[in-house]
């Protein structure tokens, strides 16, 4: 099912001020956008914390650093960036043993 990629675990938080509906909904939108439009991104899936509103995981997979590279140049994801909701708190890069 899965192969050998570049896999991204991203830990998100909510910035002061902003609403956690708000960016649920535009992770949503961005994890959509993302597996619709980018070849080299096989997953970027978006994971809430019941018990913690304020706090996401990103799942990704690209297919090398290169896809991973471009998918921050993309309007979709700078659009997402440039809304201000969230913050990386901790960021992986793994690959399947």
């Amino acid at each position: 099912m899965f192969k050998q990629g570049y896999y991204v675990t991203a830990e998100l938080q909510v910035k002061t001020g902003k609403k956690a509906a708000d960016a649920r909904i535009a992770l949503k939108q961005l994890c959509e956008q993302t597996e619709a439009k980018e070849p080299g991104c096989s997953l970027f899936r978006a994971h809430y914390f019941p018990d913690q509103e304020n706090k996401f995981l990103l799942w990704e997979r690209f297919e090398n650093k290169a896809a991973f590279d471009q998918h921050f140049i993309e309007q979709h994801t700078l659009d997402y960036l440039a809304l201000g909701l969230t913050e990386v708190v901790q960021f992986f890069q793994t690959d399947i043993v």
